[in-house]
């Protein structure tokens, strides 16, 4: 095997996650080289990945919104260089329309899509010639290891290893930013990209506060101005907090390269936090934290059942658990805190 195609076109979260489905194919397949297809908006953080050869891109989402001739002009160009290699295999592991017309479009008699029953848009069975396996039963991210490696022949092994290297700042992130910079960051990623996933101003201000006299800068980044706002309604109750300046994406990741905490709801962000090994704390309120969810012993922790909102006493716990590295167990549904 020679050479293989991933698809997978959003969003941060999601693509960071299936970056392991890359070491594990080279691993099986030494010499073998692996592309990957994202949308242009989040194609960034596949150009950090030191194992991928070639990134594919397009302004996808861009064009959906605006339909501007230019953007059209950069899919057809991006058609071209899809098309410039012939593929042994191509997984869509992300199984929408846009996915899917990527791996039709793509050249190779081998185009691996999800069962009908877990596709994210039924109507994009059209594209494939094979289907990965019934799904596992395990977390999003295993499950797309184990999917990819039923369809190329080996067996998944070990940890999932990201090989991310972000490039160097310009500058310290928090230089002229954060007043005492000699007191370890935490960010509170507050925002999220619907209403339902997020949690509650007045909790955010509870451990803004509990981090704050604990000897922490807290920092709050944001990416709307709806977001802002927010940010700055807790920070203007958190001692010392900072809102931060609007970043783009990789000022946002080096700038969690450099935190000692990161505390967030269920974003890409935050899975991104997970990722680099920082010590991590993901909330959940609307989604599964056992589907998606990010867990390593003493580092990263979900709580929530995605049903109620966790309380401030399950975050603090969870804090505890990845900050001090005691092995005492924390319930991940709910909180609560065995010795």
């Amino acid at each position: 095997m020679k050479r293989v195609l991933i698809v997978k076109v959003t969003s941060l979260g999601d693509i960071v996650q299936a970056l392991p489905v890359v070491a594990d194919i080279k691993r099986a397949y030494p010499g073998v080289e692996v592309d990957w297809a994202a949308d242009e908006a989040f194609a960034e953080v596949t150009t950090w990945s030191q194992s991928i050869d070639r990134v594919l891109c397009a302004p996808l989402r861009r064009f959906k919104k605006a339909r501007r001739w230019a953007d059209f002009k950069a899919i057809a160009a991006s058609i071209s260089e899809l098309r410039a290699y012939r593929y042994d295999f191509i997984l869509d592991i992300h199984g929408v329309y846009k996915s899917a017309i990527i791996a039709f479009l793509a050249r190779s008699s081998r185009r691996i899509g999800y069962q009908s029953q877990d596709l994210g848009e039924r109507g994009t069975a059209f594209a494939y010639t094979g289907r990965f396996g019934p799904r596992p039963q395990c977390n999003a991210w295993h499950g797309m290891r184990i999917s990819a490696g039923e369809v190329l022949g080996y067996e998944v092994e070990g940890p999932a290893i990201y090989n991310l290297r972000l490039p160097d700042p310009a500058r310290h992130p928090f230089a002229n930013i954060v007043e005492n910079t000699s007191a370890p960051v935490a960010a509170l990623f507050h925002a999220t990209s619907k209403d339902d996933k997020k949690w509650p101003v007045p909790h955010w201000v509870a451990v803004g506060r509990e981090l704050a006299q604990r000897g922490f800068s807290v920092v709050l980044p944001w990416g709307s101005e709806g977001e802002r706002a927010e940010a700055q309604q807790i920070a203007s109750q958190v001692p010392g907090a900072t809102v931060l300046p609007r970043m783009s994406v990789t000022e946002i990741a080096q700038m969690i390269d450099s935190c000692a905490l990161v505390v967030g709801t269920d974003t890409g962000f935050v899975h991104l936090a997970h990722v680099l090994q920082k010590r991590t704390v993901m909330i959940f309120v609307a989604t599964s934290s056992s589907h998606c969810g990010v867990e390593s012993p003493f580092r990263s922790i979900s709580i929530g059942d995605g049903q109620s909102v966790p309380p401030v006493s399950a975050a603090l716990e969870a804090i505890d658990y990845v900050h001090s590295g005691e092995p005492h167990a924390v319930d991940l549904q709910h909180g609560s805190a065995a010795a």
